[in-house]
């Protein structure tokens, strides 16, 4: 079963506000984690533990869905581009914030039938994502923010050790390259979705969300197994340990080998996959460990409230 430590890293992720640990409590109570002490209990209800977001106001259902739709946006693009030459069409990129585009970004020319029919479905997917969250965010959706696809991924390779000072890392130049960039996006996804289910209070859009994180961890087991089975299993392993340092060392991040091993699903001692919260995702995505509000494959940051990446150490 779940120790204290578990339960109350479960707590911090899950609780914003007072109104979340009441809930989370009750719910813990009826679930029947006995495991929870009294004095831990009492910690639940403090209020400084919590990291806590502007004035200490909720963080509302828009704000994680439009802070999903950033995501989207990048991951739509990659793959459009890698399978299609071209990106989002204009009217699926519009919305609230300041519009940019997107710099970068070319069609891969694949030689392996079934690494472009995976390109192609997962291109899909990711479309269809950028579509639903538009749709149920209406007018408060945000718009596209600027997207750099080409610097972003010469600094994360050089982050990771791929290439040295002076050199460049095209993503589109080759499949393998192409591999080694949707590795760089897939494991964050997946635990970028599990880091907010927690956060969302409509179970409509719980229920979207878990099911979004369903295929995105499809998509990162594909491409983390394709990956292996290619041999480029030490390439992935640094690209892990560079998100983790950009986190921190927090141990949320696994590479495609351990001990020798495969290791196609990463987890942690429970079995349970690892989530980030948004100002971790930020710190990958911005490629920065520190607090920053732009950088890396978002030149002038995210659009909508949460676009502040956290300080990694912290």
């Amino acid at each position: 079963m779940f120790g204290k430590r578990y339960v109350n890293e479960l707590v911090s992720r899950s609780a914003e506000n007072a109104a979340d640990r009441s809930v989370f409590m009750r719910s813990a109570a009826a679930a029947g984690l006995g495991l929870v002490g009294a004095g831990l209990v009492k910690s639940m209800a403090t209020p400084s533990i919590f990291h806590r977001h502007g004035d200490g106001d909720q963080i509302s259902d828009s704000a994680i869905l439009n802070f999903a739709l950033n995501l989207e946006y990048l991951e739509a693009n990659f793959y459009s581009y890698a399978v299609n030459g071209n990106g989002l069409p204009d009217d699926m990129t519009t919305g609230t914030g300041q519009h940019g585009d997107v710099s970068g970004g070319q069609q891969v020319q694949f030689s392996t039938d079934s690494i472009k029919q995976f390109a192609k479905e997962i291109a899909r997917d990711e479309h269809e994502h950028v579509a639903f969250f538009r749709t149920a965010l209406g007018s408060s959706a945000v718009s596209q923010p600027a997207i750099d696809m080409q610097q972003s991924f010469t600094d994360a390779a050089m982050a990771a050790g791929l290439i040295k000072s002076g050199e460049t890392f095209d993503v589109f130049a080759s499949e393998d390259n192409f591999l080694r960039g949707a590795f760089l996006f897939e494991d964050v996804g997946v635990t970028a979705f599990k880091g907010a289910a927690p956060l969302i209070e409509n179970k409509t859009y719980l229920d979207a969300a878990a099911g979004i994180l369903a295929v995105e961890a499809y998509h990162a087991a594909t491409v983390r197994t394709v990956l292996f089975e290619r041999g480029g299993a030490d390439d992935a392993n640094a690209i892990s340990r560079a998100r983790e340092g950009l986190n921190g060392n927090k141990h949320l991040d696994q590479g495609i080998t351990m001990n020798g091993e495969a290791n196609i699903v990463p987890d942690d001692e429970h079995g349970v996959a690892f989530g980030r919260t948004p100002g971790e995702i930020l710190n990958i995505v911005y490629l920065t460990p520190g607090q920053a509000s732009s950088g890396g494959f978002y030149p002038n940051g995210l659009n909508g409230e949460l676009a502040t990446s956290g300080a990694a150490g912290m």
